[in-house]
Protein backbone atom coordinates (compact mmCIF):
# COMPACT_ATOMS: atom_id res chain seq x y z
CA UNK A 1 0.00 0.00 0.00
CA UNK A 2 1.56 3.56 -0.75
CA UNK A 3 0.87 6.33 0.91
CA UNK A 4 -0.23 9.48 -0.77
CA UNK A 5 2.36 13.02 -0.70
CA UNK A 6 -0.67 14.51 1.25
CA UNK A 7 -1.15 11.33 4.00
CA UNK A 8 2.61 11.52 4.72
CA UNK A 9 3.03 15.47 4.87
CA UNK A 10 -0.17 15.30 7.44
CA UNK A 11 1.09 12.74 9.58
CA UNK A 12 4.64 14.50 9.29
CA UNK A 13 2.97 17.66 10.33
CA UNK A 14 1.08 16.15 12.92
CA UNK A 15 3.97 14.37 14.46
CA UNK A 16 6.49 17.07 14.86
CA UNK A 17 3.39 19.80 16.47
CA UNK A 18 2.89 17.07 18.56
CA UNK A 19 6.40 16.52 19.64
CA UNK A 20 7.37 19.88 19.87
CA UNK A 21 3.90 20.66 22.07
CA UNK A 22 5.46 17.37 24.15
CA UNK A 23 8.70 19.02 24.89
CA UNK A 24 7.42 22.49 25.67
CA UNK A 25 4.90 20.60 28.38
CA UNK A 26 8.27 18.81 30.45
CA UNK A 27 9.83 22.15 30.51
CA UNK A 28 6.72 23.98 32.17
CA UNK A 29 6.66 21.07 34.83
CA UNK A 30 10.26 21.74 35.19
CA UNK A 31 9.79 25.25 36.03
CA UNK A 32 6.64 24.10 38.21
CA UNK A 33 9.29 22.16 40.42
CA UNK A 34 11.68 24.67 40.51
CA UNK A 35 11.87 27.74 43.09
CA UNK A 36 12.30 31.56 41.58
CA UNK A 37 16.09 31.31 43.03
CA UNK A 38 16.44 27.94 41.52
CA UNK A 39 15.38 29.48 37.74
CA UNK A 40 17.72 31.98 37.70
CA UNK A 41 20.77 29.87 39.35
CA UNK A 42 23.59 28.71 37.62
CA UNK A 43 27.03 26.89 38.63
CA UNK A 44 29.85 28.88 37.28
CA UNK A 45 30.05 32.10 34.98
CA UNK A 46 30.48 30.31 31.63
CA UNK A 47 27.25 28.26 32.53
CA UNK A 48 23.74 29.23 32.23
CA UNK A 49 20.57 29.03 34.59
CA UNK A 50 17.18 27.44 33.20
CA UNK A 51 16.44 31.29 32.88
CA UNK A 52 19.25 32.25 30.49
CA UNK A 53 18.84 28.88 28.40
CA UNK A 54 14.70 30.29 27.65
CA UNK A 55 15.64 33.55 26.83
CA UNK A 56 17.50 32.15 24.08
CA UNK A 57 15.59 29.91 23.16
CA UNK A 58 12.41 32.64 22.84
CA UNK A 59 15.10 34.76 20.76
CA UNK A 60 16.05 31.96 18.36
CA UNK A 61 12.41 30.61 18.46
CA UNK A 62 11.02 34.38 17.16
CA UNK A 63 14.21 35.47 14.74
CA UNK A 64 13.35 32.20 12.79
CA UNK A 65 10.19 31.47 12.67
CA UNK A 66 8.79 35.28 11.94
CA UNK A 67 8.91 36.23 8.56
CA UNK A 68 10.31 32.78 7.70
CA UNK A 69 9.22 33.08 3.33
CA UNK A 70 10.46 36.38 2.91
CA UNK A 71 13.30 37.49 5.58
CA UNK A 72 16.45 35.60 6.66
CA UNK A 73 15.67 33.83 10.15
CA UNK A 74 18.52 35.57 11.81
CA UNK A 75 17.04 38.69 11.95
CA UNK A 76 19.57 41.72 11.92
CA UNK A 77 17.68 43.40 14.99
CA UNK A 78 18.49 40.34 17.49
CA UNK A 79 21.03 39.71 19.88
CA UNK A 80 21.65 36.57 20.24
CA UNK A 81 24.96 37.17 22.72
CA UNK A 82 22.50 39.35 24.33
CA UNK A 83 20.15 36.41 25.36
CA UNK A 84 23.21 34.63 26.93
CA UNK A 85 22.63 37.87 29.77
CA UNK A 86 20.35 37.83 32.31
CA UNK A 87 18.23 40.44 32.22
CA UNK A 88 14.99 39.36 33.81
CA UNK A 89 14.03 39.76 37.52
CA UNK A 90 11.66 37.08 38.35
CA UNK A 91 9.63 33.74 37.29
CA UNK A 92 6.65 35.66 35.42
CA UNK A 93 9.16 37.44 32.92
CA UNK A 94 10.96 34.29 31.59
CA UNK A 95 7.57 32.38 31.28
CA UNK A 96 6.50 35.97 29.67
CA UNK A 97 9.23 35.14 26.96
CA UNK A 98 8.72 31.64 27.05
CA UNK A 99 5.30 31.85 26.16
CA UNK A 100 6.48 34.58 23.27
CA UNK A 101 9.04 32.03 21.36
CA UNK A 102 6.15 28.74 21.31
CA UNK A 103 3.48 31.75 19.97
CA UNK A 104 5.53 32.99 17.14
CA UNK A 105 6.52 29.38 16.62
CA UNK A 106 3.46 27.52 16.75
CA UNK A 107 1.74 30.21 14.89
CA UNK A 108 4.10 29.86 12.22
CA UNK A 109 3.94 26.12 12.03
CA UNK A 110 -0.09 25.95 12.39
CA UNK A 111 -0.10 28.29 9.34
CA UNK A 112 2.60 25.83 6.83
CA UNK A 113 0.82 23.94 4.09
CA UNK A 114 1.94 20.90 2.32
CA UNK A 115 3.67 22.97 -0.54
CA UNK A 116 5.45 24.60 1.78
CA UNK A 117 7.55 21.83 3.35
CA UNK A 118 9.82 21.62 0.30
CA UNK A 119 10.30 25.56 -0.13
CA UNK A 120 13.14 26.95 0.75
CA UNK A 121 14.12 29.73 3.40
CA UNK A 122 17.30 31.02 4.96
CA UNK A 123 19.13 30.54 8.36
CA UNK A 124 22.17 32.53 8.09
CA UNK A 125 22.29 33.03 4.61
CA UNK A 126 21.95 29.00 3.96
CA UNK A 127 18.97 27.73 1.97
CA UNK A 128 16.75 24.82 4.50
CA UNK A 129 14.04 23.39 3.07
CA UNK A 130 11.17 24.44 5.82
CA UNK A 131 11.44 20.57 6.58
CA UNK A 132 14.87 20.53 7.51
CA UNK A 133 15.00 23.85 9.11
CA UNK A 134 12.07 22.10 11.47
CA UNK A 135 14.29 19.57 11.77
CA UNK A 136 17.10 21.45 12.95
CA UNK A 137 15.05 23.35 15.73
CA UNK A 138 13.39 20.41 16.95
CA UNK A 139 17.47 19.07 17.43
CA UNK A 140 18.26 22.80 18.81
CA UNK A 141 15.60 22.72 21.38
CA UNK A 142 15.91 19.45 22.52
CA UNK A 143 19.48 20.26 22.99
CA UNK A 144 18.51 23.13 25.44
CA UNK A 145 15.34 21.41 27.14
CA UNK A 146 17.70 18.33 27.71
CA UNK A 147 19.78 20.97 29.74
CA UNK A 148 16.60 22.46 31.47
CA UNK A 149 16.14 19.60 32.76
CA UNK A 150 19.33 18.25 34.12
CA UNK A 151 19.69 21.44 35.85
CA UNK A 152 16.63 20.34 37.60
CA UNK A 153 17.33 16.98 38.50
CA UNK A 154 20.91 18.60 39.64
CA UNK A 155 18.77 21.17 41.71
CA UNK A 156 15.88 18.96 42.99
CA UNK A 157 18.10 15.36 43.84
CA UNK A 158 15.88 13.11 45.32
CA UNK A 159 12.94 15.40 45.48
CA UNK A 160 13.12 15.80 41.56
CA UNK A 161 9.58 14.02 40.06
CA UNK A 162 10.38 12.45 36.94
CA UNK A 163 8.75 13.68 33.37
CA UNK A 164 8.46 10.35 32.00
CA UNK A 165 8.47 6.86 33.19
CA UNK A 166 9.95 6.04 36.84
CA UNK A 167 12.92 3.47 36.77
CA UNK A 168 12.10 -0.02 37.40
CA UNK A 169 8.19 0.89 36.67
Amino acid sequence: MSLAKTDVSSEYMRSVKTRFLDAKNYVEKTFDQLSEEQLFWYPNEDSNSVAVIVKHMSGNMISRWTDIFDTDGEKPDRNRDGEFENTMSNREEMKVLWNKGWEVFFETLNGLKEEDLLRKIYIRNEPHSVMDAIERQMYHYSYHIGQIVYIAKMLKSDQWQTLTIPRKK
